[in-house]
């Protein structure tokens, strides 16, 4: 947390930094950690020429989709706004009141596991890539308009056979965790004619 407000350019300067490392955060988010108002971020957003966190999310979405293979844009859960092939990705997802138990009003346990499922192949960025296995812990339930942030990191690949861990977290509590063994078949073993 910033303790004081500092000059505009001290401030300006620690917005760019935290921005880089937290591109997700909202004005509201911001304002609070800066302890200045939203008006005053989106004042310094825009001398920075940085965009609003929707617009941020767009460009980056974007881009990651770009690189995407093996998955397509339909089977995600969520929106992609980061992948390094091999290495990790990123998505968003925003919970809707579509997609509640009611009367409870948690989200329903599917939309979790099936926005860490996709991310995780997504991460693997492969051609063809298919489940082996997937173990996963549900920590807290979700409730409607909290936004779902998952990175799924790639941990260990041997041969055709590739870990993923992936983490869902609501304002940085995490929320579900998931291991996936993905396997990624040569096309001579989907084909059958493994000789």
């Amino acid at each position: 947390m910033v303790r004081r407000k500092g000059n505009k350019e001290e401030r300006q300067q620690a917005l760019y930094r935290y921005l880089r490392g937290n591109p997700f955060a909202t004005d509201e988010e911001l304002a609070a950690k800066f302890k200045v108002s939203i008006p005053t971020i989106r004042l310094d957003r825009l001398a920075l020429g940085i965009p609003e966190v929707r617009e941020r999310i767009m460009d980056m979405a974007r881009e990651a989709r770009s690189r995407m293979r093996g998955v397509t844009a339909a089977e995600l859960m969520g929106e992609l706004v980061e992948l390094q092939p091999g290495i990790m990705a990123i998505s968003i997802l925003e919970i809707a009141p579509g997609m509640l138990v009611q009367p409870a009003g948690v989200a329903r346990g599917h939309y979790l596991f099936t926005q860490a499922h996709s991310l995780a192949l997504a991460a693997v960025g492969a051609e063809v890539v298919l489940t082996s296995s997937a173990r996963v812990r549900y920590r807290r339930p979700v409730y409607a308009g909290e936004r779902v942030i998952a990175r799924a990191m790639v941990k260990v690949t041997r041969g055709v056979t590739t870990l993923v861990s992936v983490h869902s977290r609501v304002s940085g509590e995490i929320v579900f965790k998931g291991q996936f063994v993905i396997i990624t078949p040569e096309p001579a073993e989907i084909s059958g004619d493994g000789t």
